[in-house]
C-alpha cells in the first residue's frame, strides 16, 4: 500500500463526510485511512444462523431473524414518543421499538415485506428488539454475505450519531474496494515458512471480511504474532545497544568486605532463591557492561540483603553505593536494617532525606566527595546537583514505580559512567506482563520466603460478624500483639472516604476505650510531620491500634503487628490487598488478614476475595489481577505506551507472545545488526518503526 493513500485524511472516504469524520476522530482517534484499517474488530457473529421467535430466550447475545412488519404504532411516554412495529414469522410475533428516528423510518419502512432483522432482544411481556439493524431479505441474498460478521469497537456517542457497527462496516468495505490496497510483506520468508503464516495482505482482509472460522483464527494469529515481534525486537534490541555502548565499572574482586559478612555477620542462612539472584547480579557487575536488573520478591521474601551484598561488592571495589526509597520512613527503615546488618564491618553508612539537618548534610557531602562515606540511603534528595558521590558504582531504586523516568536518569549521571543500577519492587510483576513491559532489563525474581516465616492466615468476614472480629482483636492485644485497621481511599473522594475513617474510628475509639487501649490514627489530610509522629508511636509500640488509610501500603515494618484488616476490601484491587496483608507477618508469630465486607458484592469483587483467601503467592495473584484488569491499569500510566495493543492480548495471547520473543531472540542471535540478507525485510520494518509513534503506523 502506498503511504501517500495511507496518510489520506478519512473525510474523503466515501459515505464519511465532514460530520463523521469528526466523530471518528474525537470517538476512536481515527483520522486516516490508516487509523481505520487499523481499527480492528473485538468480537465477531456469526451471521449464518438464523432464529425463529419461538427460539427467542434472555440472551444479551445478537440474533437474526427473517419476519414481516404487519402494524406499525406511535406510543406516547412520559418524555416524548417510541414508534413500534409488530412483527412476525411462521412461529410467533414480537415488536420492534425505536425511540428516534421515527420519521425516516416510517418514510422508508415497507409493510408485509420479508426483512432480515439484526439485533439484541429484551423480555417483557413478550420478546422486543429495540432500534434493529434492518435489510430487505432479497437485497440480503443478493449481497456478497459475510458469514462472519465483524463487530468494532464504538462508543455511546457515535452509536446516538447513528455511526453503528454497520456504518462502520461499511466504511471498510469502502476503503478495501476503492484503494484496492496492498499490504507490504513485514516478515521474514523462514518465520512465514516455519509458523505456516498466512500473507499479510491476506490477514489484513481476513479478519475484516473472514470467509469462516478457519481463515478468521489465521488472520488474528498472523497480526498478533507480528505486533508482538516488532515489540519484542524494539525491546530486545534496546537491551542490546545499552550492552553493548554503555560502559559500565567491572567489579573484578570478591573481597574481604563480602565474604567477612557472608561467612561470619548473616543474621540467617539465605535461601536458594537469594543465592541465585545474588549470583546473577555477580555476574553482571564482573562485565563491563552496565548492569540494569529489576529485582522481584514479594513482601518479606529477603531483597534488602541481596542489595546489601551487591552493595559490599561494590566497596570491595573501591566505588560507593547508594540506595533511594519513595518515602522518608521507608529509607529510615533501610537505613537502620543496613546500619545493624554492617556494624561490625567498619562501614560508614548515611541517611539523606529532606528533614536532614543543614549541619548533618555539610557533613555527607563532605564525607561521600571525599569517599569514606561507602553507603548513602535516601530518598528524593539524593537526586539534587550538591549530592556528589566521589565514586558511585551501584544505585539500587527501591519500588522504582514511584519514581518519573526523569529522576532515575539524574542517577545516572552521578558518575563519569552510569553506575550499575538495581531496581527493587515488592510488586510481583506476572512474566508475561514482564516481558512486555520490562523486557529491555535482565529479570530476577526471589520466589522463596525465607524459612521460619509463618504463613499469613487470610479470611473473609461480613460486617455482621464485627463484634466477633473485634474480640478477636482485644485477645490479639492481650497477648501483646499490634494492629492495623485499613480504610479504602479512592482519590475521587476524599471527603466521603475520610468520613469512612472517622466513623470507623469512633467505634473502634468506642470499643477500644483509653487507658486501657491507645489508638494511633493516619490519612492523607494530616501534615508530613503529625503522620511521621503517628506511625513513630505505633513503630515504637506505644499504641496498640493503627486506624489508616492505604498511606501505610509501602515501607512500614512493625515486626510485632499481627492483625491487618482491611475494610470494605472490596473497594481494592487484588495488588493492593497483597500489599497491605504484606504488612503483617514480619515477625515470628502467626499473622491474620481479615477482610471486612457488605454482603453485596460483584463478581470480580467475589473472586478477589476468593484469590486473597486462597493464596500468599504473590506471582498467582498478579496473574488474576492481570485477568481482572487488563495489563494497562496494572502497569499505571508510565508504562502504558509499551503496551497500547491493537489486536494482540498479553494475558490470552501469554502463548504467541513466547513464540515471538524466541523468534525476535534468534534472529538477534544470528544478525545482530540485521545485515543479513534473510532479514532486510525485518531490518527496513524496524527501521521505519522508529520513525512512527505506533508500531500500526507503519506495519500495515
Amino acid at each position: 500500500m502506498k503511504p501517500n493513500i495511507l496518510q489520506t485524511p478519512i473525510d474523503y472516504l466515501k459515505g464519511v463526510g465532514p460530520s463523521r469524520a469528526q466523530l471518528l476522530r474525537t470517538e476512536l482517534g481515527i483520522h486516516t485511512f490508516q487509523d481505520l484499517i487499523n481499527l480492528f474488530p473485538n468480537r465477531y457473529i456469526d451471521k449464518t444462523r438464523y432464529y425463529k421467535i419461538y427460539e427467542l430466550r434472555p440472551t444479551s447475545a445478537e440474533v437474526q431473524i427473517v419476519g414481516k412488519i404487519v402494524h406499525l404504532k406511535t406510543v406516547e411516554q412520559k418524555r416524548g414518543k417510541r414508534l413500534v412495529a409488530t412483527f412476525v414469522d411462521d412461529t410467533g410475533q414480537m415488536e420492534l421499538v425505536w425511540f428516534r428516528g421515527h420519521k425516516w423510518i416510517r418514510e422508508n419502512l415497507k409493510l408485509n415485506t420479508p426483512y432480515v432483522i439484526f439485533g439484541k432482544t429484551k423480555y417483557y411481556n413478550g420478546y422486543s428488539m429495540p432500534h434493529p439493524e434492518m435489510e430487505l431479505l432479497s437485497t440480503h441474498q443478493q449481497s456478497l454475505r459475510i458469514t462472519m460478521q465483524p463487530v468494532y469497537p464504538s462508543t455511546e456517542k457515535l452509536s446516538n450519531k447513528g455511526v453503528t457497527n454497520r456504518v462502520i462496516s461499511k466504511m471498510m468495505e469502502a476503503l478495501f474496494t476503492e484503494t484496492q490496497v496492498k499490504f507490504m510483506e513485514t516478515l521474514p520468508v523462514g518465520i512465514l515458512s516455519d509458523l505456516h503464516l498466512i500473507s499479510k495482505s491476506e490477514a489484513m482482509f481476513n479478519v475484516h471480511f473472514p470467509k469462516n472460522q478457519e481463515l478468521l483464527a489465521k488472520a488474528q494469529y498472523r497480526l498478533k504474532f507480528e505486533e508482538l515481534f516488532y515489540i519484542q525486537l524494539q525491546l530486545l534490541i534496546k537491551k542490546l545497544v545499552r550492552k553493548q555502548k554503555i560502559k559500565g565499572f567491572p567489579f573484578t574482586e570478591v573481597g574481604s568486605y563480602f565474604n567477612n559478612f557472608y561467612s561470619h555477620h548473616l543474621p540467617f542462612e539465605l535461601t536458594n532463591a537469594q543465592k541465585r539472584v545474588i549470583k546473577e547480579i555477580r555476574n553482571d557487575l564482573g562485565t563491563s557492561a552496565q548492569m540494569n536488573r529489576l529485582l522481584q520478591g514479594d513482601v518479606g521474601s529477603g531483597k534488602t540483603i541481596v542489595g546489601l551484598m551487591a552493595m559490599l561488592l561494590a566497596i570491595d571495589n573501591g566505588f560507593q553505593a547508594c540506595i533511594m526509597a519513595p518515602t522518608a520512613i521507608l529509607a529510615t527503615q533501610h537505613f537502620q536494617g543496613i546500619q545493624e546488618l554492617v556494624q561490625d564491618l567498619d562501614i560508614n553508612v548515611k541517611l539523606l532525606m529532606g528533614s536532614t539537618t543543614t549541619k548533618e548534610r555539610r557533613q555527607i557531602h563532605e564525607e561521600l566527595e571525599q569517599g569514606s562515606l561507602h553507603i548513602l540511603v535516601g530518598t528524593h534528595a539524593l537526586l539534587e546537583d550538591k549530592v556528589q558521590f566521589h565514586n558511585l558504582g551501584l544505585a539500587i531504586i527501591d519500588e522504582q514505580h514511584r519514581f518519573g523516568v526523569a529522576q532515575r536518569a539524574k542517577l545516572w549521571h552521578k558518575n563519569t559512567y552510569p553506575p550499575h543500577i538495581l531496581v527493587m519492587t515488592a510488586t510481583p510483576i506476572p512474566r508475561t506482563l514482564a516481558m512486555s513491559v520490562y523486557g529491555d532489563l535482565d529479570i530476577s525474581v526471589i520466589d522463596e520466603l525465607p524459612p521460619g516465616r509463618k504463613s499469613i492466615k487470610t479470611v473473609h468476614r461480613y460486617d455482621s460478624n464485627r463484634l466477633k472480629v473485634f474480640k478477636f482483636i482485644a485477645d490479639e492485644i492481650k497477648k501483646g500483639r499490634q494492629i492495623y485497621i485499613v480504610y479504602p481511599l479512592i482519590q475521587e473522594s476524599e471527603a466521603m472516604d475520610y468520613k469512612d475513617l472517622m466513623d470507623g474510628y469512633e467505634s473502634i475509639a468506642r470499643y477500644f476505650p483509653p487507658p486501657d487501649y491507645q489508638i494511633s490514627i493516619v490519612h492523607g489530610q494530616m501534615k508530613p510531620a503529625d503522620k511521621d509522629y503517628e506511625m513513630e508511636r505505633f513503630v515504637k509500640g506505644q499504641t496498640q491500634i493503627m486506624v489508616a488509610t492505604t498511606v501505610i501500603e509501602v515501607g512500614v515494618n512493625v515486626p510485632n503487628a499481627s492483625v491487618m484488616i482491611i475494610e470494605s476490601a472490596e473497594r481494592f484491587g487484588l495488588s493492593q490487598l497483597h500489599q497491605l496483608r504484606g504488612r503483617v507477618g514480619r515477625g515470628a508469630e502467626q499473622s491474620y488478614c481479615i477482610l471486612m465486607t457488605g454482603h453485596k458484592l460483584s463478581e470480580d469483587s467475589k473472586t478477589r476475595l476468593q484469590t486473597m483467601v486462597a493464596t500468599n503467592d504473590g506471582f498467582e495473584i498478579a496473574e488474576v489481577d492481570l485477568k481482572l484488569r487488563g495489563p494497562g491499569d496494572i502497569m499505571g500510566t508510565q508504562q502504558s505506551g509499551v503496551l497500547n495493543l491493537k489486536i494482540a492480548d498479553v494475558v490470552k495471547d501469554n502463548e504467541i507472545l513466547k513464540t515471538a520473543r524466541y523468534y525476535a531472540l534468534q534472529i538477534l542471535k544470528e544478525d545482530p545488526a540485521l545485515e543479513k540478507e534473510q532479514h532486510a525485510i525485518v531490518r527496513y520494518t524496524y527501521t521505519q518503526l522508529g520513525k512512527h509513534k505506533n508500531i500500526w503506523n507503519y506495519i500495515s
